[in-house]
């Protein structure tokens, strides 16, 4: 027996690189995995557009997918979804987001009135709770308030000065990303078969690992998306119908809070329930009839649609989906978030395939 201590030391490095790297397949996976991960994140701001386009592309194609299913041609295929895809953005761009801004800035215009009113009914708690509520903690209380919404003021001020230079980047997304959308769905495949090329030959696994998660993501993805829609749809007709002040903005916000599990919900409750309080008060029925429909429609997402848009989803644990949201949500902002499960979904997927392999080498 060799006890060379250079033959241990080398043979204790070796056994420690085949237990983390079975083999060249793995090897293959964790350069691709690596040098993935480096050029996202170091050129997420120069490349932001492009990544956009990617997955609005990605989401497109299960739609072409089933246009060409009907026996039309690839291109045929993609220039209707595309035009579907541009009908959309301009419907989004000339109608939903003006009209959205107009409610916003109204609903900021009537805060004060808002606070004012608030404040009058909190002023009458210490007369009738002497025992637990004095004068003095209430102007206290309504003095911080009123100071941090001075500071949120002064932001948004700021923000507005700065909105040239996003209006700039917003005309360049505007005109950029549609064009890489249509020729990433028309030359999907030669765009495909160039990248395949500089990707290390020996990749089974990598194909493997890819193949059982793209489902599961496209899935997500489409569904998310159509999980949106269908919330934002049903909280508008249902708020207009109860002629609810700012029905299109709350709903739009219900819809978007769908991006965010757990904590979307939670925190849309809250100008819903203050928009129909500052509407009606708790006097009449109008406000308990908005705090049934609006429950009842969070049930009905919660029990009917997430469970027939998401059937085929990797079961994730509550804890895992939260630090995936905050992981990629703080690296990537909305995208990160909006992806957080997807991305979720191919860690478990990588660390899956790594143990079956490493115990299969063993």
């Amino acid at each position: 027996m060799n006890t060379d201590p250079y033959f241990v030391n080398s043979r204790f490095f070796k056994e420690r690189f085949n237990r983390f790297m079975p083999n060249a397949q793995a090897f293959s996976l964790a350069i691709i995995l690596l040098v993935s991960f480096v050029l996202i994140y170091s050129l997420s701001d120069l490349l932001k557009p492009v990544y956009i386009s990617i997955v609005l592309a990605y989401f497109l194609e299960g739609v072409v997918t089933k246009v060409e299913m009907l026996r039309a041609p690839r291109f045929v295929a993609v220039a209707l979804v595309f035009c579907g895809f541009m009908a959309g953005l301009v419907f989004l761009l000339f109608y939903l987001m003006p009209l959205i801004t107009q409610q916003a800035v109204e609903l900021v215009q009537n805060i004060p009135a808002f606070i004012s009113r608030m404040q009058t009914q909190i002023m009458r708690l210490p007369e009738k709770y002497p025992q637990f509520i004095n004068e003095s903690k209430i102007q206290e209380i309504m003095f911080t308030v009123q100071k941090e919404l001075l500071v949120y003021g002064q932001n948004v001020l700021s923000i507005s000065a700065a909105s040239v230079v996003g209006l700039v980047s917003a005309m360049i997304y505007l005109f950029l990303v549609p064009m890489m959308v249509f020729f990433f769905l028309k030359d999907k495949n030669l765009l495909v078969d160039w990248v395949l090329q500089y990707l290390p030959k020996d990749r089974h696994l990598s194909i493997r690992v890819w193949e059982e998660i793209e489902v599961q993501i496209g899935n997500y993805v489409r569904g998310k998306f159509t999980e949106v829609f269908i919330l934002w749809i049903v909280s508008y007709i249902t708020f207009e119908a109860m002629k609810l002040n700012y029905s299109m903005l709350l709903s739009v916000l219900m819809g978007l809070s769908v991006i965010i599990p757990y904590i979307g919900a939670t925190l849309v409750t809250f100008p819903v329930l203050l928009v129909a309080y500052f509407q009606w008060g708790f006097e009449g029925d109008n406000f308990m009839y908005a705090a049934i429909a609006y429950s009842i429609i969070q049930a009905l997402d919660g029990v009917v649609l997430v469970p027939v848009l998401f059937s085929e989803a990797v079961n994730l644990h509550a804890i895992a989906i939260i630090i995936a949201i905050l992981f990629f949500g703080g690296i990537w902002g909305f995208w990160g978030v909006f992806l957080a499960i997807p991305l979720a979904t191919v860690v478990k997927a990588v660390l899956t395939a790594w143990s079956q392999l490493e115990g299969h080498h063993a």
